[in-house]
This record gives structure tokens, sequence and C-alpha cells, in this order.
């Protein structure tokens, strides 16, 4: 007994620190001190969160008093923003209602809590239609008050900070959603760091030993780091001094994630990552100073001592970036033949930088953003949800590329600039324009100079769209629009006529059906979609109806032959789509016991017959870092790389699909490997590459193609490997053969 009033005593001191916490922090910022309703606030979660604990066993009122914590401290909004994180759960997990909040704490408080309950158990869910539902809800209230997703972005980081103590099945399922979806969202936002650390917790529990290496590297540098440093930034700092400017200048390392994303994209070693930080110069500007001017005087500085590289300086100062962020990019080459990227920025471009737009927002006076760029983009979002797309997942596809695409800004003939994603195209602008001039554009004149309707536009364009009555929308341009507005308008123009055709369709195929005395069902219609290789009815009705098929027997013999599982199994690995009628307990026995998330399933074979399927996309072996997927056919698992970005919808659209894994394979077991390699020719370059591969390391060699052009060689090696450290050891020993500059492993 004494031990459990102990405990309880322990626990309410954790509670009341962490409280404590969040009020130092918040009396410390510059907003009105409404400590007496942030206090209620607290009591009322802490009274309706009594006695519940979270997985970790921590309780769980410490949840929203931390969500409250990184809203106000790590993002920088008031006392209305920390009052609905503390209440952020309390009518998603308890008994009482918006309208009880509404009576204890105001319209505005209960409003954001609405919000946030809608959206409540993340974006996934387990059937498509509802993850896309939520999905909407997501962005639909980011419209009515902005608050309401950063606060949710914040609850994310939180839970991603205390991952840990779920399984490991959850965990992936989490941190996959987190990537694919919450850390663009905090990069469109302007919250810099906050997605960056998204980004790296995600990269952690997906890839752990990864993750520990780079972390281990990076370590290790810091003294060799350091010193480059001091080196570069003496002369510079002399001439800031001289000038009197007040600054402070210091080198920022990347991310774990994005140094193991330039070594995967580069297929190069932590070693010769040679940008692995940035310097940053930020200084106070006097009142009555142009931020702008101080900005060039100190790039002046800079350029005067080290050479810039032409091509790398990047003017964010006159058009800031949609979510606020402004600064002058330089990059120079360093005194120890690296080049170095310098960010110069003032302070006020320092605190929107980290904490986006919310840093100058003024929520408490109740004035609307200042940002009209951002509030165009939320417009443009809700436009593409007010007209979904048929194909849930590509809308959610859609919109989530543009919440990451680099910017480029173009003007109309009358001057008015207009924020698109990168390589869009006239026909995106069109449609952003307005509908009716995306339906009959027939060209543009950029700066003045005719151009096709698919021409991608630069940033600076002057764009004049240019349309006729007698233009109609083509199925074609659906390859050549980028945002989700135009996909989103596009599909509405093309649906009426597509409709028709599927329609048409339908009834060819019945007549088929009918031909061979059979009738049209949801099993038959199912057993073509998976054996023809099409997404969904519709596609597969408007190729018919558009003569992209043409049902003879061959087509025939491909939907009803009994021996057909090599083309279904091709199929489901490399994605799927569950059907309607398929049940959990239709599992069966080998998959059902991977389900359970506390398990890990483990990749063996058994008499030569391996109890998983190798996902085609990016075909893994043993050593990689993977994760399993339930097939819809619900016998088999199917193994993904992690870092494949079909897995990186699945796991953001499947969660409860996913299971951990871990493979028990021994070396009877060979997969298909290809190398890619590139080097300098010479004589003797193939033997040496043979005689390593077949003679030194006793490797199963396939093929191998080499074309040499004018003494450079480039060539594919085909293996069979046993596990990926075997492929590892190759590629290693490769480089070191005279002239051979290159080998990595590729998917072909």
């Amino acid at each position: 007994m004494n031990e459990l009033i102990e405990n309880k005593t322990n626990d309410e001191m954790i509670v009341e620190e962490a409280f404590q916490n969040l009020l130092e922090g918040y009396l410390r910022s510059n907003h009105r001190k409404k400590i007496e309703i942030i206090k209620r606030a607290y009591n009322f979660a802490r009274e309706a969160h009594k006695g519940v604990r979270r997985r970790s066993g921590e309780p769980y009122i410490l949840h929203p008093i931390e969500v409250a914590r990184i809203v106000s401290q790590e993002i920088g909004l008031g006392s209305t923003s920390i009052c609905a994180a503390l209440l952020h759960d309390v009518v998603e997990d308890t008994d009482y209602t918006v309208e009880d909040i509404e009576n204890l704490f105001g319209s505005k408080i209960a409003s954001i809590v609405e919000g946030l309950t809608k959206i409540s158990g993340g974006v996934v869910a387990d059937h498509i239609s509802l993850q896309t539902e939520n999905f909407r809800k997501l962005l639909l209230t980011m419209a009515e008050d902005i608050r309401v997703i950063i606060i949710k972005i914040a609850d994310r980081l939180h839970n991603m900070r205390t991952l840990e103590s779920l399984a490991p099945a959850k965990r992936f399922k989490i941190a996959g959603e987190t990537a694919y979806i919450y850390a663009p969202l905090a990069h469109r936002l302007g919250l810099y760091a906050i997605k960056s650390e998204l980004e790296d917790l995600s990269f952690k529990f997906e890839h752990p030993d990864s993750y520990t290496k780079i972390q281990h590297k990076i370590a290790e540098s810091e003294g060799n780091r350091h010193e480059i440093y001091s080196h570069f930034a003496t002369p510079i700092e002399e001439k800031l001094k001289q000038r009197g400017y007040d600054y402070t200048m210091k080198a920022r390392v990347k991310s774990v994630y994005s140094i193991w994303k330039k070594m995967q994209a580069k297929h190069i070693p932590f070693e010769e990552v040679y940008d692995l930080y940035a310097v940053r110069i930020v200084f106070q500007c006097p009142e009555n100073v142009d931020e702008a001017d101080i900005c060039w005087s100190i790039y002046n500085i800079i350029t005067h001592i080290y050479h810039p590289h032409p091509d790398r300086t990047r003017n964010w100062l006159a058009t800031p970036k949609p979510n606020g962020y402004k600064a002058l990019h330089v990059t120079v080459m360093g005194p120890n033949g690296n080049w170095i990227e310098v960010q110069i920025r003032s302070q006020k471009m320092e605190d929107i930088a980290e904490r986006g737009l919310a840093a100058h927002w003024k929520y408490k006076t109740g004035d609307k953003a200042e940002d009209t760029e951002l509030n165009g983009w939320i417009e443009n979002i809700k436009n593409a949800l007010d007209n979904p797309s048929p194909d849930a997942m590509d809308m959610l596809s859609n919109i989530k590329m543009n919440l990451y695409s680099n910017e480029i800004f173009v003007f109309t003939p009358k001057g008015d600039l207009i924020t698109l994603p990168k390589n869009a195209t006239v026909l995106d602008l069109a449609f952003t324009l307005h509908s009716d001039l995306g339906h009959h554009c027939i060209a543009a004149k950029v700066n003045h100079k005719l151009v096709p309707l698919t021409q991608p536009l630069r940033s600076g364009d002057q764009v004049e769209i240019l349309t006729s009555k007698s233009q109609s929308p083509k199925a074609e341009w659906v390859e050549h629009v980028t945002t989700s507005v135009a996909k989103s308008r596009l599909a509405n123009a093309l649906r009426k006529d597509r409709r028709q055709v599927i329609a048409l369709g339908e009834k060819m195929f019945v007549d088929f059906l009918a031909s061979h005395n059979q009738q049209l069902s949801n099993e038959i219609v199912n057993r073509s979609l998976v054996r023809l290789g099409f997404k969904n009815p519709d596609e597969f009705f408007y190729k018919v109806g558009s003569k992209g098929i043409t049902l003879d027997d061959t087509i025939y013999k491909r939907i009803f032959e009994k021996n057909n599982s090599n083309k279904l199994m091709q199929y489901l690995t490399l994605g799927f789509a569950r059907p309607k009628d398929q049940t959990q307990q239709q599992i069966s026995d080998n998959v059902k016991e991977c389900i359970d998330r506390k398990r890990t399933y483990i990749l063996h074979t058994e008499n030569g017959v391996p109890n998983y399927t190798i996902a085609q996309c990016c075909r893994p072996i043993p050593g990689d870092d993977v994760l399993g997927i339930v097939a819809p056919n619900e016998r088999t698992v199917i193994v993904h790389k992690q870092e494949c970005a079909e897995a990186m919808k699945i796991k953001s659209t499947y969660g409860s699909r996913i299971v951990s894994t871990m493979w028990q394979t021994d070396e009877t077991q060979s997969f298909p490997v290809t190398i890619e390699i590139r080097g300098i020719d010479r004589k003797g370059m193939l033997n040496d590459i043979t005689q390593l591969i077949t003679g030194q390391l006793n490797i199963n060699m396939q093929s191998l193609n080499i074309e040499a052009n004018q003494g450079v060689f480039v060539g594919k090696i085909n293996i069979f490997a046993h596990d990926a450290h075997l492929v590892k050891q190759l590629c290693t020993m490769l480089k070191k053969i005279e002239g051979l500059q290159k080998a990595v492993r590729i998917h072909t």
C-alpha cells in the first residue's frame, strides 16, 4: 500500500513538473499572459484523463502537456493553442462533449478541439475510403483554422518521440504515415525544425541500423568538421566585426535522414558526402534598416574572400517561399577544396525559418494569417478536395506530391504573381487560374513567344494563356499536368465522356461473357482485374470500351485458365487492391500469426518453398531492411525494401497489413542482383572483373554486359547472391580494380 502511495506521489510530481515547465516557457514568450485559463484547461484535462496510462506506462496527461509545450515553446503559439492542445484528446477519449468545452473555455478553443477530434486516430485507416476521408478532413481544417493542423503536427511529433513503446508493426505504420504525410505538411507550413525531426525519427524506426551508423559517423567527424569550419569562418568573422554587425555564425549539420538520402541518391558512402553542414549567419537588424541590404552586404564580404559557385546563389529575399521562408544563400569554395553553403538571414527570418509562419501570425488578436500565398495554397487544396479524383489513392498522392514540391513563380500579363510547383506546365497554370481556361487552352505566350500547352514553366516567366472555344479537354493531357488542382479539374472534365466509354465497355464485356456462356459477377470482375493487371473495374471497362483491349480467346484464357498463378503473383508483388467482399476471417493460418503485432514474421524456406513473396518493384534480398505486407489473397507475406516507393505508399494506406519481419536463410538460397559499373576502359578490364567475381569470390554470375565509348565504359553485372553483405563486399572489391570507379547495386 505504501509503495502504491509512493508511486502515485512520484507520478504527481512528474506531471506537476512537466506542467510547470510548460508554464515557465509560456511566461518567457511575448504572448499576453493568460495563465488562469491555461491552468483551468490543465486541471480539467488532468481530471478527465485520471487513472489512464499510455503504452509506456506513464500517466496519460503527460502527453497533452508535452503537446502543449511543443506548441508553445517549439512553434511559438499562444494561450488559445496551448489550451486546445491540453484538451485535444478529452472529447475523443472521455464522455465530455465539444459543447462542454465551449461552455467552459469558449467557442474558439472548442472549435479547435472539435477540428482535432474529427481527425483523431491518425490519417491512416484500414480501408482506403476511410483513410482518404480522414485526409480530406485533415486538410479542410486548414481553411477553418490553421492551428488545428499545427497542433496535430505537434501531437504527431510527441507520438514519434515516444514510439519505442509500441510493437514493431505499429511503429512501421506510424513512421510510414509520418514520412508520407506529416513531414511534408510541416515542410509546407515552414516548420523546418519539426519537419527535419519527423523525417529523422521516421528513418530511425524504419532503418535503425543505418540511423545508428550515420549518427556514429557524424560524431566521429566532429573534430575534423570543427577544424574546417574554424579555418573557413575566421576571415569572415573578422570582416563582420570590422563592419560592426551584431550577429551569430555557426555550422548546422545536415540531418541524419538528409545525409542518408544523399548517400542513396548518389550511391556514395558517408565519407563522400562533402556538404555535411551549412554555415548560417544570423544578424540583428537595427530599426529603419532594410534587412535585404544587410544580407547583400554580408554576401559581398563572403564572396570577396571565397569564390562563389556561379549556379548556386539562392535569393529568397525578393520572392519568399510560400511558407514564408526568406534568406540569401550562397555556395562558395572553402579553403579545404569543398563547396560550403552559407545562409544569410536576419533574426526575424531565422524565427520564421525554424518555426514557420506561426512565428509572425497574430492569433491572439484574431487577425488572419499575413501570408496570402499560403492562403492561396490552402484554397487550391480545398478546391481539389471539393472535386476529388475518382481514385482515392491518386487524389491522396497528388495532394501529397504538391506538399513537398519546390515552387516556381510566374507572372500573368497583368503582372500578378502565381506560385506553382517545379516542373508545372502551361496547362497547370491555365487550370490554376480557372477551369474554363484549362478546358479551352490551346497554347500560350511565354515571355511573348508562342509555346505549346505542354511547355514546362520556369521562375520569372510571364505567361499569357491562349484559348479556343472549339478546344476540349483531352485524355492525354493527364500526362502533362503536375498540380493536384489541375489533375482534379481535368479529371472532372474528362469524367462525363469517360462514363460513357465505361458503360460501353461494360456492355461489351457482358456480351463477350455471354458468348462463352458466362454471366457477369463480382468474382469474374475481380479475377479479371487481378489477372489483367487493373486497379478497379472502371479502369478495366474503360480500356475495353476505348478498344485498348480486344476481347478474344487469348483474353478469355488469361481470365479463366486455372494455372495462372505466376501472373497473379507478379501482380500481387507490385501492389494490391483488397476485394470488397474479403474479410479478416479468410486469412490463412500461416499468415494469421503475423497479424498479431506482437510477433515477428520469420522469412524462411521449407522444402524449397519460401513462406514469402519478393516484391519485384524493389527486389529485396536477405540483409536488406525490409517489411512484410499481407497480400490480398491473404495467404502470403510480400517483402518490400523499406525505402521502396511502393512500400511508402502501402505503409500510409494499408497500415493494418504491415508486419515486422526477420530473415532466416542460409547460403544455399540465391537471389538475383544487378550491379551497375562505370569506369575508364583499358585492356584486361573485363578479365579482371570476371576473375574477381567467379574466381576469387566464387559468385554465380548470370551475365555481364559492358559498353565502351571514347574510353569510358558502362556495364551491368547480373549475379546470384545469398545476402546483401556479399553484394556490398563485391561492390567494394570491384571499386579497387584499376580504372573501375563506380559499382552499385541497382533495381531493374
